[in-house]
Formats: C-alpha cells, sequence, structure tokens
C-alpha cells in the first residue's frame, strides 16, 4: 500500500490542523493505521492509531483531548483532527500502515507497522 500525508502547515499555538493520508494500491479496510511523529533531534514517536473498522482508537498522553484519528474506509484516508496546539506538536507527522486479521486491534508499537508515508511537517508557533 502507498500513503500520501497532507495538510501539514504553520499555525499558530490553540490553532487547529486536520492532516490527511490517503492510501492507494491495497484494500485500506485491512490495515490499522497510525499517525507517528520526529521532531528535531528527537526519535519518531507514537501519536494515534485506529482500529480497522474505526470502531477503536488509542492516543498518546500527551495528545489526548487535543486530538482526533478517524477513518473513511470508502476513501481510502485516515485523518488526524488536531486541535488546542501546542509549539511542542512540531514536527514531522508519518501515517503508517500495519496489516491485521482483527477488525478491532489497534498498535502503536511502530515496528509493528508495515507501509510508511513521506511526512508533513507541522510547525506550531508561540
Amino acid at each position: 500500500v502507498q500513503l500520501q500525508a497532507s495538510g501539514g502547515g504553520l499555525v499558530q499555538a490553540g490553532g487547529s490542523l486536520r492532516l490527511s493520508c490517503a492510501a492507494s494500491g491495497s484494500t485500506f479496510s485491512t490495515y490499522i493505521m497510525g499517525w507517528f511523529r520526529q521532531a528535531p533531534g528527537k526519535e519518531r514517536e507514537f501519536v494515534a492509531t485506529v482500529s480497522r473498522s474505526g470502531s477503536n482508537t488509542y492516543y498518546t498522553d500527551s495528545v489526548k483531548g487535543r486530538f482526533t484519528i478517524s477513518r473513511d474506509n470508502g476513501k481510502s484516508t485516515v485523518y488526524l483532527q488536531m486541535n488546542s496546539l501546542k509549539p511542542e506538536d512540531t514536527a514531522v507527522y508519518y501515517c503508517a500502515a500495519d496489516f491485521s486479521w482483527m477488525a478491532t486491534t489497534v498498535t502503536r508499537d511502530q515496528n509493528e507497522y508495515d507501509y510508511w508515508g513521506q511526512g508533513t511537517l507541522v510547525t506550531v508557533s508561540s
């Protein structure tokens, strides 16, 4: 599966952005989807994940209540709605796909993900 992330940009603290990740080349609904981010000088970290069916989600603590992950299997797209952005959210954001036989499973382990998008830069100014 090929993944194309978009929607990044420059936003002031407290603002919002919605990232999109369009998939092609395979059956989107067979993949757990995740968002990860890598800030300058830091390792890539988990942000959010959504199950194949969209019924289950999981977030890292620092974004709970501010970010929402969702998916539209009909459009083969996963979204990350980011509200109340903070300067520490500045990073390159990557979407990733993990093939799964289970409809409700989620995973935060980036080693489980098989396919990665190219990343989109989010910059939050203070």
